[in-house]
């Protein structure tokens, strides 16, 4: 049985990689993973071409891994494709994002991310494919950002080195960082912290199917890293060469205008 797995499935950039996968991919299943049951059970729904089987976890407990774990030894599938999309960011300084928030960051953004690829590597074989998603935060450091594109850097290396670590097997593995997206929760939700204006506006933002859409196609190109958008490109190629210090300096007057 050839799948996909999607995790962060239930909205957002997770949601358009099943509506995309699900058009350009010839598969039995797809397997959606997210908290949200409801959501997931709509989504399942609404797509015709292909199973999608919804599987409610909460990837920051341990008991979901197991459940996953023994899904796939249950199932035996050959995963063809798999997705990384959960994850989530708060906006504010140290006092006001709470430690909580900072934890659950940390635990869904690096821990989750690490330990669902490493259950799932023993189902993949030649040309099978991950993407993790990442952020152009990852490219540099970011106040009012500063876990979550800590958390992204951790995922985006982690990410380049086990490029090189699957090469032998002939997996492809792709880091996208996209840059803000307009039409996802991810900026609502950030905001949602003891100061939402943090960060004031988010000029030339990206929309998700243009973002999936470039995604899937470097992730067939076997890319490293997939900058999906003109302005993640951009964010990439200055974060080369311009000394973080100043790249933060000029974060700073940006996030306040």
């Amino acid at each position: 049985m050839q799948i996909a797995v999607v995790t962060g499935a239930s909205s957002g950039l997770g949601r358009e990689f099943v509506y995309q996968i699900s058009r350009t991919e010839t598969l039995d299943e797809i397997w959606v993973i997210a908290r949200r049951k409801n959501r997931l059970q709509e989504l399942s729904a609404k797509i015709k071409t292909v199973h999608v089987r919804p599987i409610a976890l909460d990837l920051t407990s341990q008991k979901s891994m197991t459940i996953y774990r023994e899904l796939l030894k249950q199932e035996n599938p050959d995963v063809r494709i798999f997705v990384n999309a959960a994850g989530f960011g708060k906006m504010g300084n140290y006092a006001e994002i709470s430690r909580q928030d900072c934890d659950s960051m940390i635990d869904l953004d690096c821990r989750a991310a690490v330990d669902m690829t490493v259950l799932t590597l023993p189902y993949m074989r030649e040309g099978a494919r991950i993407l993790e998603i990442c952020s152009t935060a990852a490219f540099q450091p970011l106040s009012a950002l500063s876990v979550y594109a800590a958390s992204k850097a951790f995922l985006l290396h982690y990410t380049r080195a086990l490029r090189w670590e699957l090469s032998p097997r002939g997996i492809h593995t792709t880091a996208v960082c996209p840059y803000w997206i307009k039409d996802t929760e991810f900026i609502s939700t950030a905001k949602k912290t003891r100061n939402s204006t943090a960060v004031r506006h988010f000029p030339l933002a990206s929309h998700v199917h243009s973002v999936v859409k470039l995604a899937l196609m470097d992730s067939r190109l076997n890319l490293a890293v997939s900058t999906p958008s003109p302005m993640s490109f951009v964010h990439r190629i200055f974060a080369k060469f311009i000394p973080h210090s100043a790249m933060i300096g000029i974060w700073e007057l940006l996030r306040r205008i």
